[in-house]
Formats: C-alpha cells, structure tokens, sequence
C-alpha cells in the first residue's frame, strides 16, 4: 500500500506567520486573525478539503535579536501581535466534526498541572481531536517576560520538558480509572474517589499532588508532537513524540533527520511506525505550470527580506555591510557557531536568497500533476509521513491545494477518498484507536501503576471508625 499523506495547514494566531509582506497580497484575510469568524470559516473549509489538521504555531516572545530590537517584527506584524492559539480552537471545533487541531504550548514557563486540565477540556470539547505540538521556547524576550534574565541553556530545557512530561502522564493515563464516572443520581454519588487518586510527584522542577481534575478524555494523553531538530530533542522524541515536525536546509539533511528521529523510537523502545515525521511544504499550484509560475511571481513582489533577517534573529545586521566583504572577516559573536556560516562567502552572497519563497527545501510550482509527483516524492524517497502546508494567501493558498491537488493525491491512494466523523485525532493518524499504544512510556502510569500510592481516595473518617457491633 502507498504511504498515506497526513496534511496539515500550518497556521499561527498572527499577522505575518513564516511569509513576510505577503499578508499586503490583495484578498488577503491575515487582518482577520481576531475575528471568530475567520477561523471557523477557515475550519470550515479544511474540513470540506480533506485536511487532517490545522497546526497551530506560537511564541511567547518578540523577535528583537535583529538590529537589537523588536522594531522590524512589529513593524511588518512579524507574529506580532500574537494571540493564544489554544483559545480558537473551540470556536473552529463547534463547526466541524473530523478537523483535529496541533496546539502549540511550551514546557518552560508555565506549571504542568494548570496546563494538563487545559488540554484535557479541549479533548473533551472536540471529541478527541487535540493534538499536542510540546516546545521548550527559544526567544530571548520570552524567558524576560518570565521573569528570568535569560534563556535556560537548551538542553536543561529539555530535562525540565522531560519531567513535565513525567507529570502529565501521571495526571492523564495514571489519576483516574476509566470506571471512576459512576453517575448514580439515587445515591447522589457522581464519581467514585476509590477510582481516583493523587500522583504525588515530586521531582527537581516540580511538585504536582493531584488528582488531575478533569475526567479522562477520550485520548486521555492528547496526540504528542514535537518540533525539533537538535539531538537533546531528537532523544527526547523518540522517548515521547507520536508525530515529530522538523526541517532542514536540504533534502539530504532532512532525509537523515527523519532516519534518526525513527530510530530514536526504536531505541526507546518503540516501533518506527509508532513515530511519523512531518515538515513544512511550500506549494504553489495553478491550473496550468505558467499561471502557477506568474503567482509565484507575484507573490515573491510582496515578500519583504527584512522580515526573514528578524525572523532568523540575526544577531548582526548583513544590510549594513559591504556586499564584497567575506563574512568570516566579521565580527559575529555567537552566529557563527548557532547557524554554521559556509566559509569563503561573501555578505552579498549570505543575503542572497533572504526572502525568496522557493527557499525552503520542500517547494514545487507547478500544475495539479507537478505537485503530486512532488508530494509523492517526498514520502517515497525521504521517508516523509507529512506536511506542514504554508500559507502564502489566506484562505486561497488552502483552496488552491483543496481544489486542485487533493483530487489527484486521493485518485493516486494518498489521501482517504472518505473519512470516519467520528474518528479522534490519533485514530486518523494511525488506524489504531484513540489511546497511546502500550510500548509508550507514558502507558507505565495506567491504573495507577508505578505511582506512590495505586489507592483511591478515601474519608479518614469513614476508615478509621470502629467496626460496628455483631451483638
């Protein structure tokens, strides 16, 4: 059988997402980010499309490395403003029934518990169709509007997301029986405490008592993504990830990513089935390849370079430099060992390419058949289970690939002609039901195993009294 495409709208609560000046494109529905009506109108033409999910991108901070300052982003909207993606999710749910939707959350600046009950309420509200997508943040701005003076190094931010990880298995697989709803109205008796029972966790960055508040939802664990590409998150993946987005700046480094990220899997413990590999895709598609060529074109007039030198934080600012001047005769601080300059470069030949869309290394433009041999060729050659679509135009770029390009990926057998409406997001994903399968770590915690104590609540009271007499 031929791999099957998961397709995702990569989307984010914000002006300018990942393609700087093109929210000025005419017919461009970007301003309408605060209006309700935008994302449920936009939920409910992914729905019709046959799109799997919407995947929700975040951050807690501004871009203000570049020119050591956050004017370029706020100036051309660069994901600010910037509002909750989590809180349009709802909204978006109320008017479909098979969209599931990848939230964007980091591990590092907020307690797991308060966290947990959130993404728990979601997964009831949407029958099951959340999607977890774990970050550690990264922005400088973002540890500072933490109250902290800097970033935590990377690596301990994944040792903190490993244990928040740890707390939040405890409270979704491990504090509540999946019989503790007992619902008995004649005896006033709702749920039954001795199906319910605190996890009592205490590690080196928290102290969690419980129990989780909500019930258990239909996934009770939502589905786990992760986006990374460093190899602290690599490891990490293969321990917790279900679907990881990476990217890299070729195709041969992605290809190497998606072999390490599945054998992380395997070394957890895991299949490599168990964990699927998505990136971002750029895809420009028209009737004909020449219209889709003079769209490209068209767009690429409203792409602004400067938004992608903010959006990269440039520590160092190419445009005020000689074009001709090798960058390695620059003092760069710390970029060059963050972002591996090429040596022999010049300035001129490092700005080169800033701000042009067929950048990124998965792009096709081209007719409804050139895009779904591309599409094809990256499953099959790069053992790719996804992408993160891009949006150029909102909604036209989404409707273009709806219109044109699902037609001949479901008639080639990759994508579903039809889907089940009452699929949750993990059964869609992988054919095989709504729970974590048993070799995750996170299933060690069900029914109470492997936590301080396996009994439910009881009274004290009601325990320690002295047992009736038989006389």
């Amino acid at each position: 059988m031929k791999k099957r495409l998961i397709l995702n709208l990569f989307e984010m609560n914000c002006i300018s997402h990942i393609t700087h000046g093109l929210w000025r494109l005419p017919d461009n529905q970007r301003e309408r980010v605060n209006d309700i009506e935008y994302w449920t109108d936009l939920a409910r033409l992914l729905e019709e499309g046959g799109f799997d999910a919407v995947f929700l991108a975040d951050v807690l901070g501004t871009y203000d490395t570049f020119r050591g300052s956050a004017e370029t982003a706020i100036r051309q909207g660069l994901q600010i403003p910037n509002n909750d993606p989590a809180s349009v999710v709802p909204a978006m749910a109320a008017v479909t029934e098979r969209l599931g939707f990848g939230i964007t959350f980091s591990t590092t600046y907020e307690p797991p518990f308060s966290w947990a009950r959130r993404l728990s309420t979601l997964d009831h509200l949407t029958r099951g169709r959340v999607g977890w997508n774990i970050v550690t943040s990264y922005l400088p701005n973002a540890a500072r509007n933490h109250s902290l003076s800097g970033e935590i190094d990377h690596d301990t931010r994944f040792e903190v997301a490993d244990e928040y990880l740890d707390v939040l298995y405890k409270l979704w697989e491990g504090s509540w029986d999946d019989d503790a709803i007992i619902a008995d109205k004649a005896n006033n008796v709702y749920a039954d405490p001795a199906k319910i029972r605190p996890i009592d966790h205490v590690g080196k960055h928290f102290r969690v008592e419980g129990p989780h508040l909500p019930s258990p939802s239909r996934q009770r664990t939502p589905v786990l993504f992760t986006a990374t590409q460093s190899s602290a998150g690599i490891e990490f993946a293969g321990k917790h990830a279900e679907v990881v987005f990476t990217g890299g700046g070729t195709k041969e480094r992605l290809a190497e990513l998606v072999g390490r990220l599945k054998d992380s899997a395997v070394d957890a413990g895991r299949d490599r089935e168990d964990l699927k590999v998505i990136t971002t895709a750029g895809v420009i598609v028209a009737p004909t390849e020449a219209e889709a060529k003079a769209k490209l074109a068209r767009f690429q007039q409203f792409s602004d370079p400067e938004g992608y030198l903010a959006h990269f934080a440039l520590p160092w600012d190419p445009t005020a430099h000689d074009p001709d001047r090798l960058v390695e005769e620059l003092d760069l601080g710390r970029y060059e060992s963050r972002f591996d300059v090429p040596s022999g470069i010049t300035v001129g030949e490092f700005l080169a390419g800033f701000g042009e869309l067929d950048r990124t290394p998965l792009f096709v433009v081209g007719d409804s058949e050139q895009v779904a041999d591309a599409i094809e060729s990256w499953l099959d050659e790069l053992d790719l289970d996804g992408i993160n679509l891009i949006q150029y135009h909102s909604p036209d770029t989404a409707r273009d690939f709806i219109e044109l390009v699902v037609p001949v990926l479901r008639r080639r057998g990759r994508l579903r002609e039809s889907r089940d409406r009452t699929e949750s997001l993990r059964g869609r994903i992988f054919g095989r039901g709504d729970r974590l399968p048993e070799n995750h770590f996170a299933t060690r915690y069900r029914g109470g195993e492997n936590l301080p104590n396996r009994e439910g609540i009881s009274d004290p009271v009601l325990a320690n009294a002295a047992p009736a007499s038989t006389s």
